[in-house]
């Protein structure tokens, strides 16, 4: 989409726009002929509401391409991926408020657990508690390296953002996550000339970090990802017309909002519902919410289909809290697919349901994988959503005399 097109059609309407993002939610079955976690969930007050809605598939980038949960959220964001590459390592930075500087390159870290080969056991060091990892970032600070500064903070569970701060620092980093356990962590390579002495200084870290990790089992290694600079990208304001609020309780996410320019609210607790009650508290103030769930997404990488059914059925108990708000506009979607079957992202299109009064609704009583490749929405990128969404909400004026 032409951001600059799209602008001179935003027109001001007093209607609220809501996005239900489910991390992960596409699934698959775990047997040949089975059902997906979605199909497989109890979702009386979704399936209602698909009843009155248009029904249909998206890919987060494009066909065939497993995203990471940056793109996949800058894509049901409206924004294209492609054209709009952000580091993990920025999301993260942002989502703690670490105030990164243009000189300041940031990844994100994980705490993970190597034998004594060195192969990696498990990439999340069992997803160590918050209290644990910043004792071990306290150790990690006690790192010098010359001619850089280093600043190491805690996320949450076994996340951490790792910062250099120096001149000369490039972007164009390789990650030291192999993705897969049996394997040792990956060295630094710089991917052009300017990054050279970033991924010398990134590795000099990793080697003196591994060393005060030894005896921390198990988090006795550390993985890096999404090295990345912080990017100029345009607000939710500037392209959509819309004062946005994120609701999320990761940092990622809550980082990812921060850099459309999202006002990112304030959750009391850690539980959907207490995202649910952010919503309410805050709706007569912004136009687009956004609430991200994210224990639909580390259930299926975790493996744990049971679970992933079980938080999906916990948002749909509270889909009638959202409707009693009388939203204009609702959408239910994904930022990928993370299927228990394969423990990780796939490239497998995520649902979607879009509700409004306006819609030319499916006439279909569920919402489902199977179901949303029938809907009327077709199967289309997930950047497609926000305009479809905007003049649902009325708020796009018609194009040409």
């Amino acid at each position: 989409m032409d951001f600059d097109f799209l602008k001179n059609l935003v027109v001001p309407a007093q209607t609220k726009i809501a996005l239900i993002l489910m991390d992960g939610l596409g699934g698959l079955p775990l047997e040949p002929n089975g059902k997906t976690e979605l199909e497989t969930a109890r979702t009386p007050n979704l399936d209602a509401l698909a009843a009155q809605s248009a029904l249909g598939l998206a890919d987060p980038v494009a066909p065939g391409i497993t995203p990471g949960s940056g793109p996949g959220h800058l894509g049901i964001f409206g924004y294209d991926p492609l054209q709009y590459e952000i580091g993990r390592g920025v999301l993260e930075a942002l989502g703690i408020d670490f105030d990164l500087g243009p000189k300041d390159v940031a990844a994100r870290g994980n705490f993970a657990s190597v034998d004594a080969a060195g192969l990696l056991t498990d990439r999340r060091a069992g997803r160590i508690a918050t209290e644990v990892n910043a004792e071990l970032v306290k150790l990690l600070r006690t790192i010098k390296i010359p001619a850089i500064e280093i600043f190491v903070e805690t996320v949450k569970e076994h996340r951490f953002v790792f910062v250099m701060r120096g001149a000369g620092l490039g972007d164009a980093l390789s990650e030291t996550d192999p993705q897969k356990i049996g394997v040792p962590a990956l060295p630094v390579k710089a991917r052009d000339a300017k990054s050279r002495k970033a991924a010398k200084l990134a590795n000099q870290f990793i080697a003196k970090a591994r060393k005060l990790l030894a005896d921390k089992h198990p988090a006795n290694m550390l993985l890096l990802r999404g090295f990345a600079k912080h990017p100029a990208i345009p607000s939710y304001q500037e392209v959509f017309g819309l004062r946005a609020a994120a609701i999320a309780v990761y940092p990622m996410y809550r980082g990812l909002a921060k850099l459309l320019g999202m006002k990112t609210l304030k959750v009391d607790g850690e539980t959907v519902a207490d995202e649910f009650t952010t919503l309410e508290k805050n709706w007569n103030d912004f136009d687009f919410f956004y609430l991200h769930v994210k224990k639909t997404d580390s259930s299926g990488e975790d493996g744990d289909f049971a679970r992933k059914v079980h938080v999906i059925e916990q948002v749909d108990a509270l889909i009638p809290r959202l409707l009693a708000l009388k939203p204009d506009v609702v959408i239910v979607s994904a930022d990928h697919s993370t299927p228990a079957l394969l423990k990780s992202h796939s490239w497998h299109p995520v649902p979607v349901l879009l509700y409004s009064k306006f819609v030319r609704a499916d006439g279909v009583v569920e919402f489902s994988e199977r179901v949303c490749a029938r809907g009327g929405l077709g199967h289309l990128r997930a950047q497609e959503l926000m305009p479809i969404a905007l003049a649902n909400a009325q708020r796009l004026t018609k194009f040409g005399a």
